[in-house]
């Protein structure tokens, strides 16, 4: 394996890209040699994402950013296995149990398959977003449009934008419950995918960077980039001179990123919270589960305050001296 801190010199892209926009790079690259890329893209409605084939390089940017919740696969399997025997390059990317289960299905080698994973956190709940979804339209608007991992305000204090409404993701129920692996299919706590990978590449972000070779670090996103098989060189070098790129090893690469090879754990509550989801009014579902410990904190000295009034306040202020 070849390990890099690496970020497309595109900056348009990369600023729609969750990292440094490697996946972009490797996609024109395949659709220029008259291949096809299949990735994951929100539906129309915002429910909901979903496999799709992409033979437009314009088309590509539906499926740039990280959709954190289980696509639907349908019949891409199928429709990638056609693809390839009739000889078209095919780029598939997604999470490493799709790429696995793609190339058992397949069950044949194909010179013209390149499979790029991307590291997994673990894979949410389709039916908890389309309920935060819904929950969100009745409070504000129809949901058009959403950025798991919205830049605006950096790379590293990323947020969800939904419509055009930047959330932080310290205040966001979604990234809260998903930091915390409430929401994740059972089969991610035991993910078999981090022991035996397929993939040719793997991408990732590259956190750490600042401290590991700072000179690659500006907060706009960068990318870890594994290469794992011949294949996965040879796509490589025909992108690398549209990047910028500079060796690391596999431990600088993962030491901020153990969802490479461990999988996420299971909290103690995470049954409750599926139960409470059926059952509970999803308003106080989201309060029960969605503010962090500080939050939930600030908030019961907010009440307190308010409750004893200023007096409170003052005896506070004149402590901190």
């Amino acid at each position: 394996m070849k390990v890099y801190a690496a970020y497309y010199n595109e900056n348009t892209v990369r600023q729609q890209s969750s990292s440094g926009g490697i996946f972009s790079a490797i996609a024109i690259s395949i659709l220029k040699d008259n291949g096809v890329v299949y990735g994951v893209a929100m539906t129309k409605d915002c429910y909901s994402a979903e496999y799709i084939r992409v033979e437009k390089e314009d088309e590509l940017k539906l499926l740039r950013g990280s959709k954190y919740l289980q696509a639907k696969v349908g019949d891409t399997y199928r429709d990638v296995e056609g693809d390839l025997k009739n000889g078209k390059m095919v780029l598939f990317s997604g999470t490493g149990c799709q790429i696995n289960g793609l190339k058992k299905f397949l069950n044949v080698k194909y010179d013209n398959l390149v499979c790029v994973d991307v590291i997994c956190h673990g894979v949410p709940s389709p039916n908890l977003w389309k309920q935060y979804a819904l929950y969100q339209e009745k409070n504000r608007e129809k949901l058009v449009a959403v950025d798991f991992r919205c830049k605006d305000t950096g790379w590293k204090s990323f947020g969800m934008k939904e419509n055009e409404i930047y959330i932080p993701k310290e205040d966001s129920f979604y990234m809260q419950v998903f930091l915390k692996n409430y929401c994740l299919r059972p089969s991610c706590y035991k993910c078999k995918a981090k022991k035996e990978k397929y993939s040719d590449i793997t991408i990732a972000d590259f956190w750490g960077i600042d401290k590991i070779l700072p000179e690659m670090f500006d907060d706009n996103g960068t990318s870890l980039v594994i290469v794992r098989t011949e294949k996965g060189e040879s796509i490589w070098k025909k992108i690398e001179a549209n990047l910028y790129a500079k060796e690391a090893t596999y431990e600088e690469g993962v030491r901020n990123n153990v969802a490479e090879y461990s999988s996420a754990k299971k909290p103690k509550k995470r049954e409750r919270f599926y139960v409470d989801l059926n059952n509970m009014n999803f308003n106080k579902f989201k309060k029960k589960y969605g503010a962090s410990w500080g939050v939930r904190q600030k908030r019961k000295l907010k009440k307190f305050l308010q409750f004893f009034g200023g007096g409170i306040q003052s005896i506070l202020y004149i402590l901190r001296f």
